[in-house]
Parts: C-alpha cells; sequence; structure tokens
C-alpha cells in the first residue's frame, strides 16, 4: 500500500467543537485509508469488528469520519453438479442421490471427515491421524480406502480429489450434504 509522508510544515486548520471533515477546507490535508475484509460468510468475524472498532477510536481522537461499506465479493465458485451425496450422521448411512449406498465404518468416517472440512487438503499421515486414530498403519492404506470410496461413488463426478504430492480433499463441485438427524 503506498503511503506518502506530510511536510512537517503542514498543519491543519480545524476550529470549533465540531471539528471534523465537514468543516475541513479543500486545502486541509486528510489520510484515506481503505481496508478490504474478505468474507467468508454474509457477517464480519470478530476480528473485522475488532479492526473496524479500533479503526472508528482512532478517527474519533482525530476528529474524522469513518464509512464502512460492505462490498460483496464476487463469488466465481462453481456451481455443484454432481449426485448429490447425503450423510446422514445419526444412523450412519449414505444415500447417493436418495438411494442407499453401503460403506464400511471407515469409507463412512473418512467421507465425514472430508465432507465437514471442505477446501483443506490432508495428507495421507494427517488422514491416518483423524480418521482412524493412529498413524503407525502404512500410508497406502489411505489410498486403498479412497480408492474403493471413489469407485462405490462413481466416477463420473469425483467427489474426493487428489491433489499430486500432497494427499487428498474434498472436490470443489462435489454436493456433499451432512445430516445430522434423519
Amino acid at each position: 500500500m503506498p503511503v506518502s509522508a506530510l511536510s512537517p510544515r503542514t498543519t491543519r486548520h480545524l476550529t470549533g467543537p465540531g471539528r471534523g471533515s465537514a468543516n475541513r477546507r479543500p486545502s486541509d490535508p486528510a489520510l484515506t485509508v481503505t481496508v478490504a475484509i474478505p468474507l467468508t460468510t454474509d457477517a464480519f468475524t470478530p476480528q473485522a469488528h475488532r479492526l473496524i472498532e479500533a479503526v472508528r477510536e482512532l478517527v474519533e481522537i482525530s476528529q474524522g469520519t469513518i464509512t464502512v461499506e460492505p462490498e460483496l465479493p464476487v463469488r466465481d465458485e462453481p456451481v455443484p453438479n454432481g449426485p448429490e451425496v447425503r450423510l446422514l450422521t445419526a444412523s450412519r448411512q449414505v444415500l447417493l442421490d436418495g438411494e442407499p449406498l453401503p460403506l464400511t465404518r471407515l469409507e463412512f468416517d473418512l467421507l465425514l471427515f472430508l465432507a465437514e472440512r471442505p477446501r483443506r487438503v490432508f495428507t495421507r499421515g494427517q488422514l491416518l491421524a483423524g480418521v482412524w486414530g493412529y498413524e503407525h498403519t502404512g500410508e497406502r492404506t489411505v489410498d486403498v480406502h479412497v480408492r474403493r470410496l471413489r469407485l462405490k461413488l462413481g466416477n463420473c463426478h469425483p467427489v474426493i480429489t487428489t491433489v499430486y504430492g500432497v494427499g487428498y480433499r474434498l472436490s470443489d463441485d462435489a454436493r456433499v450434504v451432512i445430516s445430522a438427524q434423519e
């Protein structure tokens, strides 16, 4: 962000009890700061609220003004277009486009683990620790379970994506719904 310093000779000519930008003459120096806070949802995070409040305090001290204008992010996210996979966690069932899909305990746990953490890439070691609960099994165990899960879910629209050299993640195109009760 480019920042320029004001000359030491520059002074502010603000007078009166209502000092602020309304009484500022066009020749008075002003600093404009634009802060873009990316929103992952439609609401501000607690950290964003704290930042805005800190800026408000600074502005009030210097008798300036602050304007919060939420800029809605342009989302170029792909629209999920594959079959819907519904995970019923209470009964530990999986429905693929409304039809029951028999999965083993570890296949269900692996799919649930990835579905609860979309857009994150996990190494085989992290999946072993998070799904299996231990790391002393060979990492190829994860590959075997992912391959079997992919076969059961169908290969036309992959639900689990391989990130080469790293591990696995839930595909952006996957339509996975987690239901606690049904």
